[in-house]
């Protein structure tokens, strides 16, 4: 089994990973906007409230969460590896080259995940850490007669500080740029790369890395614009 280890701690294996968990949680940030574009429902907050007690009790939800945690990780340790051995590579070319390669998005992807990845935290300690491990959000009753965690109020509360906006918005253009680049450069590197298929994976990419963000975007302006 030594060549699976030799092949995924290689450069090549390295950017396999990448391309494979960055596939992941593209898929993840579609799903993870449908459910809280009930945040802009107009009902005080039940739909997101049902909605985020869903996602923290079902067994099956709860289980691959715990690989969304690992693909987290995973995508930040095998990036920043990526990037201390290109620059320690410094001057050394790849055998074959895009222009992709030299847009500034491609040349700062360590930068932008950096980024990314202390919005995950600012995200997930603000509400995810709070709904799970606290006791500090208040109690509601669910249509089904079950007390709930209200974690609406918390967002809304959290989205009334300008600071907070900002950082999210800040967060979310890292995002956009991070995905301008790396949403084809994976389908690149998984070798899906044809002149007939290519400008439709770069379109929907592009789309996707625009479109997504702005509509994240649009819940925290929202609540702060109340």
């Amino acid at each position: 089994m030594s060549w699976v280890t030799n092949f995924f701690t290689s450069s090549i294996g390295k950017k396999l990973i990448m391309s494979l968990t960055g596939l992941f949680l593209i898929s993840f940030l579609l799903v993870h906007l449908l459910g809280n574009l009930q945040l802009l429902i107009n009902d005080g907050g039940k739909s997101f409230n049902e909605y985020a007690y869903f996602m923290t009790q079902n067994p099956l939800i709860k289980t691959i969460s715990y690989g969304l945690y690992f693909f987290i990780l995973l995508h930040a340790y095998v990036g920043i590896a990526l990037w201390a051995k290109n620059r320690a590579a410094k001057g050394t070319k790849y055998a074959v080259q895009t222009s992709r390669e030299f847009t500034w998005a491609a040349r700062n992807m360590a930068i932008l995940g950096t980024l990314v990845l202390a919005f995950l935290f600012l995200h997930m300690g603000d509400f995810w850490f709070k709904m799970k491990f606290t006791d500090s959000l208040p109690m509601v009753t669910s249509d089904s007669g079950v007390q709930i965690k209200d974690l609406y109020s918390r967002v809304s509360a959290a989205f009334s500080e300008l600071w907070i906006v900002v950082a999210y918005l800040v967060g979310l253009f890292a995002l956009g740029v991070h995905l301008w680049h790396g949403f084809e450069s994976a389908f690149q590197t998984l070798g899906i790369r044809h002149k007939k298929y290519t400008p439709v994976i770069e379109l929907v990419g592009r789309a996707f890395s625009v479109i997504i963000p702005i509509l994240y975007a649009i819940i925290p302006i929202a609540h702060y614009m109340k």
